[in-house]
């Protein structure tokens, strides 16, 4: 578990990884520039964006404007089911090198598993790593199925499973096989929909520690060991999202929160993608 937006947690191939970023999914133009650069000057590290996202250029903008030294930051995106197979892929990723401005990537995730093609798509970012254009490789929504049939081509195990992930979709028997494999688990929309800032759980929970919904929510993923990626395009949001250091929920708390699970996706089930 992180203890500060400094924290770093390490990845199976030993690169270290910051615990809390920022994503910037829907989130276009000048908002997007202005979410990054909110970030990067509140103390976030990590950006997570994607070439659907259609913002890889201005999350490019916005780190060069930032002027934070490269190796500082680590960036993410990811390979859209458009471009997946194996010679479209490694097409792709130049596509987006050249859009975010950047010598390197530090994680290229698949962002669905299409059926047919991603284990060809898998098999080009091996390669990408292995040439040693990107730091690390890992998958986005991907099932256990998934993961297991990513074996019959390469011996590379997912630094990374990047997956919705919040109270009402809390994901455990999956979190759980990740950990088998050492892959780690990063949650997006973690805030759900926003509906759960006004669960009364929730509410109760954070009226107890004078903290407020989302960084109730955002500190039971982190203590669950669960990287996390909120967006949003207020600048007061950006930093009270990171705002989680000075304070922990008891484990009775954890047990509230983990009892609302109801396996409810706001996103597509992967096998139906």
């Amino acid at each position: 578990m992180i203890h500060s937006l400094d924290d770093q947690v390490k990845l199976n191939n030993g690169m270290g990884m910051p615990g809390f970023g920022l994503g910037v999914w829907h989130v276009r133009g000048e908002d997007c520039v202005n979410s990054v650069t909110w970030a990067l000057e509140t103390g976030y590290r990590m950006i997570d964006t994607a070439e659907h996202y259609q913002n890889e250029d201005l999350v490019g903008e916005a780190v060069r404007r930032s002027g934070i030294p490269r190796e500082q930051l680590f960036i993410t995106t990811k390979l859209w089911n458009d471009d997946q197979g194996y010679d479209p892929a490694l097409k792709a990723f130049d596509k987006s090198l050249k859009k975010i401005g950047l010598d390197y990537i530090d994680l290229y995730l698949i962002h669905w598993p299409i059926k047919g093609k991603y284990l060809d798509s898998w098999r080009a970012l091996v390669r990408l790593y292995e040439e040693g254009r990107i730091r690390a490789i890992g998958v986005s929504n991907f099932h256990r199925h998934h993961l297991e049939a990513l074996t019959n081509v390469s011996d590379v195990v997912p630094a990374v499973n990047q997956i919705e992930l919040h109270p009402l979709l809390s994901q455990v028997p999956l979190r759980e096989y990740c950990a088998s494999r050492n892959i780690l688990v990063e949650g997006y929309s973690p805030l759900g929909t926003g509906t759960e800032l006004d669960h009364p759980v929730i509410r109760a929970i954070a009226g107890q520690h004078h903290k407020t919904a989302a960084q109730v929510i955002l500190r039971w993923s982190i203590q669950n060991g669960v990287v996390t990626i909120p967006r949003s395009t207020k600048k007061e949001h950006v930093f009270s999202n990171a705002d989680l250091f000075d304070f922990s929920l008891t484990e009775e708390d954890m047990v509230r929160i983990d009892g609302l699970n109801e396996n409810k996706r706001n996103n597509t089930d992967p096998d139906t993608v």
